[in-house]
């Protein structure tokens, strides 16, 4: 496997990790949402623009539920 693949791998690892643990604290969602931005910029970087945009839009939204968790 290309350094690009072991990448999003990672991505999409740390997405399904952090999804998993987002009900014991808001630090995961936020943990989520930065993952979602790895796995965007690795759909960029393959060439896979609408796997890319989509999880940019899900950071969005996994960032605007972090806030409101916090309070915010």
């Amino acid at each position: 496997m290309d350094a690009l693949t072991w990448f999003g791998l990672f991505a999409v690892s740390a997405m399904l990790v952090c999804y998993a643990f987002e009900q014991r604290s808001s630090w995961w969602v936020l943990g989520f949402a930065g993952a979602c931005v790895l796995g965007s910029t690795y759909g960029f970087l393959q060439g896979a623009w609408p796997f890319g945009g989509v999880e940019a839009i899900w950071s969005l939204i996994a960032l605007r539920r972090w806030w409101g968790l916090r309070g915010g």
